[in-house]
């Protein structure tokens, strides 16, 4: 289940999914198949949050960017 089903989900639900894969995978009782399936859901919901976290980087870095600019410009007057 790859694809715009996952880049339409918001980081938490990304972040709760992966939390109950992760839930099922260390409770056990499952298959080999349907840890499989799990492992791989869980290695596409990380790839979401690590987007979502990524962009939220960018997001603060070109705002303390923006910051240090005005500062900058600031005090040259």
């Amino acid at each position: 289940m790859t694809g715009k089903t996952d880049e339409a989900l918001g980081y938490e639900q990304a972040r709760d999914e992966l939390i109950e894969v992760v839930r099922r995978l260390e409770a056990g009782g499952t298959t080999l198949e349907e840890s499989l399936a799990l492992w791989e859901r869980g290695e596409e919901l990380a790839k979401v949050c690590r987007t979502w976290l990524e962009g939220a980087r960018r997001r603060l870095d070109a705002a303390l960017a923006e910051e240090e600019d005005g500062e900058g410009q600031e005090g040259s007057g």
